[in-house]
């Protein structure tokens, strides 16, 4: 529940959010998502936290960090680290979740309602400390998917829990279809020469 009064702030945890759209089957509208809660209440502030890798020469990820940037959210990144696992497997580590507790407890003192975007369990004790604060948390996640992508502890603790699949038509970015241009190097049958 939203009070249109309230101010608001929202914590992205970006590779979080993503995994969740995606096994949903959908991307997520950054630019619709804000609207939507702007439209809820006051909102003072949109944090998107995510690694990025330093050492690639392009990252797939640059264009919608830069975008988010110049669109009304804060970015809060910081360097992935790559390392190999003991199988020889390459493996990418950048949890944000240090950053984005610090800035929410930070923030707490000036909003009214927290919405994290992110289904990770270790977020309970942070909801749980923002909670005592009086400040009322929702989280964005799903239980859609298998395995569901929120810890059981996460959604008991959070005073609202919003499913991210039933977003989907508020944020969800528009499916493009392809227009499909007739075959020209098929001909109609009833048009060839005989």
């Amino acid at each position: 529940m939203f009070y249109r009064d309230e101010k608001l702030a929202l914590f992205i945890d970006g590779s979080n959010l993503y995994a969740a759209a995606k096994s949903l089957g959908f991307d997520i509208d950054y630019k619709l998502l804000r609207a939507e809660f702007m439209r809820r209440g006051k909102m003072l502030r949109a944090f998107y936290y995510t690694a990025l890798l330093e050492n690639d020469e392009y990252s797939p990820i640059r264009p919608l960090v830069d975008w988010l940037n110049y669109n009304g959210f804060t970015m809060v990144t910081k360097p992935a680290k790559e390392f190999t696992d003991s199988m020889g497997r390459r493996k990418i580590k950048g949890n944000m979740d240090i950053e984005l507790a610090v800035d929410a407890l930070d923030l707490a003192p000036h909003v009214d309602h927290i919405v994290i975007f992110s289904g990770d369990g270790d977020f309970r004790p942070l909801v749980e400390s923002l909670q005592r604060k009086g400040v009322r948390v929702s989280v964005v996640s799903t239980i859609r998917s298998q395995p569901p992508m929120i810890a059981d502890e996460l959604r008991r603790q959070c005073d609202n829990f919003i499913e991210l699949d039933e977003l989907r038509d508020v944020i969800g970015r528009p499916t493009r279809e392809v227009a499909r241009e007739p075959n020209m190097a098929t001909p109609d049958p009833e048009m060839v020469d005989e």
